[in-house]
C-alpha cells in the first residue's frame, strides 16, 4: 500500500516517471504543522488515543499457528473469484490470485470498529499541512521487506508513482489528484495533492501496498507473472497451483506483529484460498473438509443443504453475524453505451418485467429484501421527499433532472407474486410502446425496426434460475433474451471491455464514500476500460453531485449530498435492482477460536480468528 549501486535502464525510466509526477512543492510544504498524528480519518474523529495498546476487537493472547482455508467471497482489482493465472493483483492484465494484499504492508492500517479511521503501520506518524494538501509520512525504523532489505521513503514514493502511472485503472483514477510524491530521506515521504482532491484520497493512498523499488528495477511492474513478488506484509506466498489453490505463509519475524494496530491479528500460520469452477463441487468440498470455512451466499443452499452429519453432530457450526455496512446496488446493470438501452423508458420496462416477489419466495426462500438504493442499509439512502439540505443541492438542476428527484425517490414496483404480474407487464409494454419499440411479427423492435435481442452475461450457473424467470417475462414482451455463461477469464475480459448487454454487479461503499464514487458513476469512468462504471453512467448532474459528496466537510453534509446523488442515480433506471440481506451466513468446521466482539464495519475473518488445536485434535485435524 534501496537503490543498489547499479541503476538499470528500467530503474531510470521509473525514476523519470516519478519526476513527472513530482512538481516543485508550493509553500504549503513549508507550512506543515509540527504536530504528529498517529492516525487519520476523514473528519478527524479517532477512537484510539496515541498511546493505545491494541484494537478493542482482538484477543492479544490469541495463539499463533494452524490453517485457515476457505473459498473467499470477495476480490479486489483484477482478482478473480473462480481462477487465477497471475500474482500481480494491482494491474488490469490477467486474473490475479485472491489474498495477494496479505503480502504487502502499507503506510497505515484500518481500524474496523470505526467508519474510516486508519492508524500507523509502516508510518509511525503523519504531519499534515494547514491547507490539507501536503502530508509528510514519517516511517518507523527497522521496517523491512521479506528479504531483509529496508523499506525506505524511496520505496513508498516509487510505489505511489508506479501505481498512478501503471496500476489498475481503478487505482489510477483514484490517484488522479495525487499531485506529487518525494522522499527527502530514507525515513520520510512527502505527498502533495491537487486542491480538488477527494477528502478520502489520503486514506486510500495510506492503504496502498509498498513495493520494493530495487525489486521492480529489474522487472516490469505492468506484466502478469507467477513469480511471487517481494513483499513486506504479515504473509508471503507459499505453495500454489494456478486455478486450484494458493497458500500464504505467516512471516514469523514480521516487523509489524507487535504494533498496536496489528497485535492479535494474523494468527494463522497458513491462509489458503481454494478455487472451484462449480459451486456445487465447492459445497461438496466443504462437507468433506477440503476447506474449513465458508460464507454461504446462496439462500437455497443455506436453507436446505446444511443437514449433513457434521452439522447434526456439531462438528460444523453455523452462525449469522450482522452486516452494518452499506449493502449497495446489486442488480442487472444495463450497458447504456449500447443504443438499445439509451432510452430510460426501455430500462424501466425491464425493471417492471422482473418479479422480485416471486423470485424471492420461490427461488430464495424469502431470505432477502429488495434493493432500492446505491447506499442501501445506511443513513445515506434517500427516503421520502428531500429535506432542506438535499433541496439546496438539487435546486440548481431543476429542469435538468426528472421531476421525481424532487419527490419520493424511485423504488421498484411490488408485484402480485404470481411470477407474471399482468398489470406490471402491461405497464412495461406501454413504456416500450412510448419509446417507439413496437411489436412486429411477435418480436419487439427498436424504433429503427431492428429486433431487440438481449444477452445476459455470467461466469457461473448459480443464478440461472433467477435469469430464466426474468427472461421468460421478457419473452412475453416480445424481447428475445438469453443467458450466456462463459469461463471466468473471458467474462472478466468482456466486462473490462464493456462487451456485454446486461451483467450482474454488486458494489458496496464505505460509511464515508468519496473518491470511489467517481470510479462507479462518473462520465470519466464510463469511458475507461476496466472501470467499475459497467453501466456507462455519464450524466453531468451525477458528476457534479459526486463532487459535492467529495467536498463535504461534515458528516451531516456528506449524508445530505449522498441522498441527493442517490435520488438522481435512481431516477436514471440504470439497473434492475436485485436484493440484499444485512447479515453474513457463516459455516465452519469447529477448529477455530474468535474474540467475543465483532467490529461493527467488517467480518474481521480470518484477521481476528485463530486455530484452536484442542478442537482440531478432536476432529482429527
Amino acid at each position: 500500500m534501496t537503490q543498489g549501486p547499479n541503476v538499470t535502464r528500467r530503474e531510470t525510466l521509473a525514476l523519470g516517471a516519478a519526476a513527472v509526477v513530482a512538481p516543485v512543492f508550493s509553500k504549503s510544504a513549508e507550512a506543515i504543522e509540527n504536530g504528529e498524528r498517529h492516525g487519520l480519518s476523514v473528519f478527524g474523529d479517532l477512537k484510539y488515543p496515541p498511546d493505545f495498546k491494541h484494537l478493542d476487537y482482538v484477543d492479544v493472547n490469541a495463539p499463533k499457528g494452524g490453517l485457515f482455508s476457505h473459498v473467499a467471497p470477495t476480490r479486489i482489482f483484477n482478482q478473480n473469484l473462480l481462477t487465477f493465472n497471475s500474482l500481480n493483483s494491482y494491474i488490469l492484465k490477467g486474473d490475479a490470485a485472491q489474498g495477494m494484499e496479505l503480502t504487502f504492508a502499507s503506510l497505515m492500517k484500518r481500524a474496523e470498529d470505526e467508519p474510516d479511521a486508519l492508524y500507523g503501520l509502516a508510518a509511525r506518524a503523519v504531519q499534515v499541512s494547514a491547507d490539507g494538501l501536503t502530508y509528510r509520512f514519517l516511517l518507523r525504523p527497522g521496517i523491512k521487506f521479506h528479504d531483509g532489505s529496508p523499506i525506505s521513503g524511496h520505496d513508498v514514493a516509487f510505489s505511489l508513482t508506479v501505481l498512478k502511472e501503471k496500476g489498475h485503472p481503478i487505482v489510477r483514477q483514484l490517484l488522479h489528484d495525487l499531485a506529487g510524491v518525494q522522499a527527502p530521506d530514507n525515513g520520510t515521504v512527502v505527498v502533495s495533492f491537487a486542491p480538488s482532491r477527494a477528502r478520502d484520497l489520503p486514506l486510500f493512498l495510506s492503504w496502498l501496498p509498498i513495493f520494493s523499488r530495487t525489486y521492480y528495477g529489474e522487472r516490469p511492474f505492468e506484466e502478469t507473472t507467477l513469480e511471487a513478488p517481494l513483499g513486506s506484509g504479515p504473509y508471503k506466498v507459499g505453495k500454489f497451483e494456478p486455478g486450484r489453490y494458493i497458500e500464504y505463509e505467516r512471516v514469523k519475524d514480521w516487523w509489524g506483529a507487535d504494533l498496536p494496530v496489528a497485535r492479535g491479528l494474523n494468527n494463522f500460520d497458513v491462509i489458503r484460498y481454494e478455487y472451484y469452477r462449480d459451486r456445487e463441487v465447492a459445497f461438496e468440498g466443504f462437507t468433506s473438509k477440503s476447506y474449513l470455512f465458508r460464507e454461504e451466499l446462496v439462500s437455497r443452499v443455506w436453507a436446505t443443504r446444511y443437514d449433513f452429519p457434521a452439522v447434526r453432530d456439531g462438528r460444523v457450526k453455523r452462525d449469522v453475524i450482522p452486516d452494518h455496512t452499506p449493502s449497495a446496488a446489486q442488480g442487472w446493470f444495463f450497458n447504456t453505451r449500447r443504443e438499445k438501452f439509451r432510452d430510460k423508458r426501455v430500462r424501466e420496462a425491464f425493471i417492471d418485467a422482473f418479479d422480485f416477489e416471486w423470485t424471492n419466495a420461490n427461488i430464495m426462500y424469502s431470505a432477502y429484501q429488495r434493493t432500492h438504493s446505491v447506499f442501501q442499509n445506511s443513513d445515506m439512502m434517500a427516503v421520502g421527499k428531500p429535506g432542506p439540505d438535499e433541496l439546496a443541492l438539487l435546486e440548481p438542476f431543476r429542469g435538468k433532472v426528472a421531476d421525481e428527484v424532487f419527490g419520493e425517490p424511485f423504488v421498484p414496483p411490488v408485484s402480485d407474486g404470481s411470477g407474471q404480474d399482468r398489470a406490471l407487464l402491461r405497464k412495461a409494454s406501454a413504456l416500450l410502446h412510448d419509446a417507439g419499440c413496437m411489436v412486429k411479427d411477435g418480436k419487439r423492435t427498436m424504433p429503427s425496426g431492428e429486433p431487440i435481442t438481449v444477452e445476459f452475461l455470467a461466469d457461473d450457473n448459480i443464478s440461472q434460475p433467477h435469469h430464466m424467470a426474468f427472461i421468460k417475462n421478457l419473452g412475453t414482451l416480445g424481447i428475445d433474451a438469453n443467458l450466456r455463461i462463459v469461463d471466468p477469464a473471458q467474462y472478466r475480459k468482456r466486462v473490462d471491455d464493456f462487451d456485454f448487454d446486461i451483467v450482474v454487479q454488486r458494489f458496496g461503499f464505505s460509511n464515508t464514500p468519496g473518491e470511489s464514487l467517481r470510479t462507479f458513476f462518473s462520465a470519466q469512468a464510463a469511458a475507461m476500460r476496466g472501470s467499475q462504471n459497467v453501466g456507462g453512467i455519464s450524466d453531468p448532474v451525477v458528476d457534479t453531485l459526486i463532487e459535492r459528496v467529495v467536498a463535504a466537510d461534515t458528516r451531516t453534509g456528506l449524508v445530505a449530498a449522498c441522498k441527493a446523488l442517490d435520488r438522481v442515480i435512481r431516477s436514471g433506471r440504470y439497473w434492475v435492482p436485485h436484493w440484499y440481506k444485512p447479515s453474513h451466513w457463516l459455516a465452519y468446521w469447529d477448529v477455530f477460536g474468535r474474540p467475543p466482539n465483532q467490529p461493527r464495519y467488517a467480518r474481521a475473518i480470518p484477521d481476528t480468528w485463530w486455530y484452536d488445536r484442542e478442537r482440531a485434535e478432536k476432529l482429527g485435524l
